[in-house]
C-alpha cells in the first residue's frame, strides 16, 4: 500500500516539475546539504545558529523563506498565508521553488534546510526536482509539552503562534514529518538529537555530527 502511494506521489508531481527541473543549475550537486527536522519549538532553529558561526554553513529556513514570501506580495503570498493559518502543509513544489532560489544564489556550498521536508511528498518532489539526496538529516526529537511551551514564551507575534494553530502544527507533524524521519534512519543518514537541554548540552551533541563531516569533506 505504502509503495503504491509514493509511486502515486511520484507521478503527481512530476506533472508539476518537468520546466523547473529543466531550469535548473547544477550548482548545487557538489553541495553539502543538511535537512533539519523538528517540531515546532524543538530548538531546531536556535542549534541552526551556532552551527553556522562554528561551521559555516547557510541556513535557510523553510518557515522564514514562505513568511518572506508572504510579505512580498507574490502570487503564492496569500495562499502560503491561508495554508498556514489553517496549519496544513504548502504545496510542495512551492517550498521546493523557495529552497532552490537559495541554494543556486551565493558562493556558499554548504547548506542547512530547516523544517523541510515536512511530508513524504516534501521529499519525494526535492529529489525528483534537484536530482540529490541530503549528506545528513538531524532530527531535533523533543516532547509535545516541552515544543508547546516554548513557543507559547517565544512571543515573536507570529501569525502561526497561537494555542489552536499551534497543536494543529503539531499533529500535522507527528502525521506527516516522522515517516520522513523512518525514511532517512533506515537509509542511515539520521542524526537523532535530544532536544532537552540547555542550548549549550544540546549543541555538543550536534557538534561532533558536523566536526566528522568536515574532517570526511577535507580528507
Amino acid at each position: 500500500m505504502l509503495r503504491r502511494t509514493i509511486a502515486s506521489l511520484k507521478s503527481s508531481i512530476s506533472l508539476h516539475i518537468t520546466e523547473e527541473k529543466d531550469r535548473i543549475c547544477p550548482k548545487h550537486i557538489d553541495s553539502v546539504i543538511t535537512f533539519v527536522l523538528g517540531g515546532p519549538g524543538s530548538g531546531k532553529g536556535t542549534q541552526c545558529a551556532k552551527i553556522v558561526e562554528t561551521f559555516g554553513f547557510k541556513h535557510l529556513s523553510a518557515g522564514d523563506l514562505l513568511r518572506k514570501e508572504i510579505v512580498s506580495d507574490s502570487e503564492y503570498g496569500s495562499m502560503i498565508l491561508d495554508t498556514i493559518r489553517e496549519g496544513k502543509i504548502v504545496p510542495s513544489e512551492v517550498t521546493v521553488k523557495l529552497i532552490l532560489r537559495e541554494l543556486e544564489s551565493g558562493d556558499n556550498h554548504k547548506f542547512l534546510i530547516d523544517g523541510f521536508p515536512r511530508s513524504e511528498e516534501n521529499r519525494i518532489a526535492f529529489e525528483h526536482i534537484t536530482g540529490s539526496e541530503p549528506n545528513f538529516v538531524l532530527f531535533f526529537d523533543c516532547p509535545e509539552e516541552e515544543m508547546v511551551k516554548r513557543v507559547l514564551s517565544r512571543n515573536q507575534g507570529r501569525i502561526d503562534d497561537n494555542i489552536d494553530t499551534i497543536k494543529k502544527r503539531l499533529k500535522v507533524f507527528e502525521s506527516l514529518n516522522l515517516p520522513v524521519i523512518d525514511y532517512y534512519a533506515k537509509k542511515g543518514k539520521l542524526h537523532r538529537i535530544n532536544a532537552v537541554g540547555t542550548e549549550d548540552e544540546i549543541f555538543e551533541q550536534v557538534r561532533p555530527v558536523f566536526a566528522a563531516c568536515e574532517k570526511a569533506t577535507i580528507t
